[in-house]
């Protein structure tokens, strides 16, 4: 039986689009493909799955309680309102590090040949799930790096309090945004580090969960 049948899974998705005014944002080029094959696979599995999206065109089986979102605010409110009572979440979504600081209504004019938008911090989720998390709870953080992966991501690991971080290549022909296919290395707070060859979405998220399932009874 698996690890996963009929526990409770809450797992992010997508971009998050923050508004400079009603037709503008900042966001970045996350497809939501990642999150999206893991909520499947978690299903499959016979998990009790909620996915929260950013923006995307992706569709998910309707037995997944998938909830849209648009900016990182949006996010923190509804993960954190709904993460006590999960038994994994997974934090694949690219949540914006900043938000401009005044969001304008309507559109703004184009006047002058410079605009400078001030920026302020959003909420880090993951670092407030992974000082909140329960003993029985098993946190999953995503690290997509440019240079320096493994030191990155294991710096990353400690600093958010998590079980498991997925780390992955930005800029990479087989990782990274918007991409089929995906080249993971999986790193736990145990020490195990485990390199997962390039394959399609499906099989990376397959891989992850397998993982998850037998995180517990790895030494």
């Amino acid at each position: 039986m698996s690890f996963l049948k009929g526990k409770m899974v809450l797992i992010t998705a997508g971009p998050t689009y923050e508004r400079i005014d009603d037709v503008r944002f900042i966001g970045n080029f996350s497809s939501g493909k990642m999150g999206f094959a893991l909520a499947e696979s978690a299903l499959r599995m016979g998990a009790v799955v909620t996915l929260v999206t950013g923006p995307t065109c992706l569709y998910c089986s309707p037995a997944i309680d998938r909830i849209d979102i648009e900016s990182a605010e949006d996010m923190y409110q509804v993960v954190t309102a709904n993460s006590e009572k999960q038994d994994v979440i997974i934090m694949s979504a690219a949540v914006a590090d900043y938000t401009p600081k005044i969001k304008h209504n309507g559109k703004i004019k184009k006047k002058e040949d410079f605009m400078t938008i001030e920026l302020v911090k959003t909420k880090d989720i993951l670092k407030e799930l992974g000082s909140k998390k329960k003993d029985n709870q098993i946190l999953v953080g995503f690290a997509l790096e440019s240079e320096k992966l493994l030191e990155y991501a294991k710096g990353k690991l400690e600093r958010k309090n998590c079980n498991i971080i997925i780390a992955n290549q930005a800029n990479s022909s087989d990782s990274g945004f918007g991409k089929d296919i995906n080249t993971i290395t999986i790193i736990d707070d145990k020490d195990n580090v485990k390199e997962v060859a390039t394959a399609p979405k499906s099989e990376i998220a397959d891989s992850i969960l397998q993982y998850v399932s037998e995180y517990s009874e790895l030494p």
